[in-house]
């Protein structure tokens, strides 16, 4: 799918496949997300699971991700949405919500954010709820 960009420019949006595992864990280690980065195995798992796994890509390379689960009618839950630098404020983390959501349009979307990443959330018209979390060996 194509993605028409703020700027003029575009993108691609694809499906992942395994060979994108490198790029999104270069990604993930620019963002600082240790946990995916140190966690390699389940993360791939994680990504070989997943029935929302999309990657986007320009003419130089890599450009950003999402990754999710959904059941297609109740719940859509977003566990990872990150975009390069280079191509934030541009529209891609949103045309990807809205793609993504456009596949699975009964279902409602539930993500988590950070204090830096809430208010984009909320600008997108996305409203904070309470939830929990932990892990089994917690």
């Amino acid at each position: 799918m194509e993605l028409l960009l703020r700027n003029g420019k575009s993108v691609n949006v694809r499906e992942y496949s395994e060979s994108d595992f490198v790029n999104i864990q270069r990604l993930n280690i620019k963002e600082g997300w240790t946990n995916l980065v140190e966690k390699k195995d389940d993360t791939k798992q994680a990504w070989d699971h997943s029935n929302i796994a999309f990657v986007v890509m320009d003419e130089g390379g890599f450009v950003g991700y999402i990754r999710g689960i959904t059941d297609k009618f109740i719940t859509l839950f977003i566990g990872e949405l990150v975009v390069s630098t280079d191509y934030r404020g541009l529209g891609v983390g949103q045309g990807l919500l809205k793609y993504v959501h456009s596949l699975y349009p009964k279902t409602r979307i539930e993500m988590l954010a950070t204090s830096t990443s809430r208010t984009y959330y909320e600008e997108q018209g996305y409203r904070a709820f309470y939830g929990f979390r932990k892990t089994f060996e917690e």
